[in-house]
């Protein structure tokens, strides 16, 4: 159990209209709301029962514009900024939108500049899944990117699965606050953190599978 108090930082990256500030505010309220405008960086926070602790969660909502381009050179910033600050990603595109799919690579990598412990979670994310008739981006190949940069992967549909939604930020929490634990334990041994071996895909998805289920009893 993570200390009185704990608190756990997590920021959601991804392309512009894919559903990103839509995915926090129904984890955060279990309500959908279509149409938002569009968002600067909001800052959002909540108590989270986790395990029997309170965990005090802050979820970063960030611009959607990742291009290299002159007129985004102020959003890479503060995309960097959060970037840094945070403990855990969503990585989010929208199975409607190719050019969404294609961002995510840049944005993981990115992360890895940041954080290169591999054990710094990182879940990629399929949204929209609710809308088969607009599907640009097949379920295959999200599982083919994720298993090129050993991260976990699952489609949800914000729209209509308040639960699945749930169940990955509070995934992503436990394993930010497990994070947690090991690198204060590594502290307390040495001041060098050798880089772990990337964890195995099965292995992430198993223990995934495991986390839903349990919550689920």
């Amino acid at each position: 159990p993570g200390p009185p108090g704990a608190q756990v930082r997590l920021a959601v990256l991804g392309a512009r209209g894919v559903g990103k500030s839509a995915m926090i505010v129904r984890f955060l309220t279990k309500r959908f709301i279509g149409d938002y405008e569009p968002n600067t960086g909001n800052l959002y926070s909540r108590l989270v029962h986790l395990d029997g602790d309170h965990v005090a969660v802050q979820i970063q909502d960030t611009p959607g514009c990742i291009q290299v381009q002159e007129d985004c050179v102020q959003v890479l910033d503060s995309l960097s900024r959060c970037v840094k600050w945070a403990e855990g990603f969503l990585l989010v595109y929208s199975i409607t939108d190719y050019s969404s799919y294609q961002s995510v690579q840049p944005l993981y990598q990115h992360i890895r500049k940041v954080h290169p412990d591999a054990r710094t979670p990182i879940i990629i994310v399929g949204n929209k899944a609710d809308l088969l008739h607009a599907r640009q981006v097949q379920a295959k190949e999200g599982l083919q990117l994720a298993d090129e940069l050993g991260s976990l992967f699952l489609e949800i549909s914000t729209s209509e699965d308040s639960q699945g939604v749930c169940d990955v930020f509070q995934y992503l929490c436990k394993e930010v606050s497990k994070l947690q634990h090991a690198g204060s334990t590594d502290r307390r041994r040495s001041s060098i953190i050798p880089r772990p071996k990337s964890p195995n895909m099965q292995d992430l998805k198993r223990r995934f599978k495991q986390a839903l289920s349990s919550k689920v009893k």
